[in-house]
């Protein structure tokens, strides 16, 4: 029996020719990639530059839109202090919670107070603060020297000395109690330095009133 040369073999597979797999790789791809997001990159970096420089120009005071000028630092603006109000002077009533206050007169350079073993000697000066104090509450209130201020020309404050006015008769300054509508006449003793200018006394109905100033200039 003759095979024909173009069969297989009996009980062999047919065996199909070899064809090797050819991966074909675009040229350029990669390269174009790159590029074109390195152009990306560099366009949001642009933008970002433009918007951060407009901003910056933007917040620079003092600089001018009109052509030709030249932008300037904006110079500290001098605010102006307003007048003082007028204070209320000597004779006028002022008021301050539960009492009206009237000053009426006002005595300096004394260096003492009292008389005989009463005497009480000022370290500078003694200034007497004459005053009508009248109850416009609905309760019984305490007057006390220690709540009133003494102000001099350079702002400074002063205390009053009750231990002064304990001595001086009818100062009715120290822990005088005063009913709804009546009134005491009486005289604040300060302890002040010679050489002081006056300016204006502080009055209050308690310590922790918010007082009023009458000049007494």
């Amino acid at each position: 029996m003759h095979r024909n040369p173009q069969q297989p073999y009996p009980h062999q597979p047919y065996a199909q020719p070899y064809q090797p797999t050819v991966i074909v790789q675009k040229k350029g791809n990669g390269c174009l990639k790159a590029v074109l997001a390195g152009a990306a990159v560099f366009m949001i970096l642009v933008i970002v530059g433009v918007v951060l420089g407009s901003r910056g120009g933007d917040s620079r005071v003092g600089v001018s839109d009109s052509p030709g000028e030249t932008a300037q630092a904006a110079e500290p603006r001098t605010s102006r202090i307003p007048r003082a109000a007028h204070l209320p002077g000597l004779g006028e009533v002022v008021k301050d919670g539960k009492f009206a206050f009237k000053v009426t007169k006002v005595e300096k350079g004394l260096s003492q107070v009292g008389t005989g073993f009463t005497a009480h000697k000022a370290q500078g000066q003694y200034v007497l603060v004459h005053l009508t104090v009248k109850n416009i509450g609905d309760e019984a209130q305490m007057f006390t020297d220690s709540a009133q201020k003494l102000i001099d020309a350079k702002g400074r404050t002063f205390d009053a000395d009750s231990g002064a006015a304990i001595w001086l008769p009818d100062s009715n300054a120290f822990l005088e109690n005063i009913n709804p509508g009546n009134s005491v006449n009486g005289i604040l003793v300060f302890d002040v330095p010679e050489s002081l200018t006056l300016k204006a006394v502080e009055l209050h109905d308690s310590i922790f009133s918010a007082g009023v100033t009458v000049s007494l200039k």
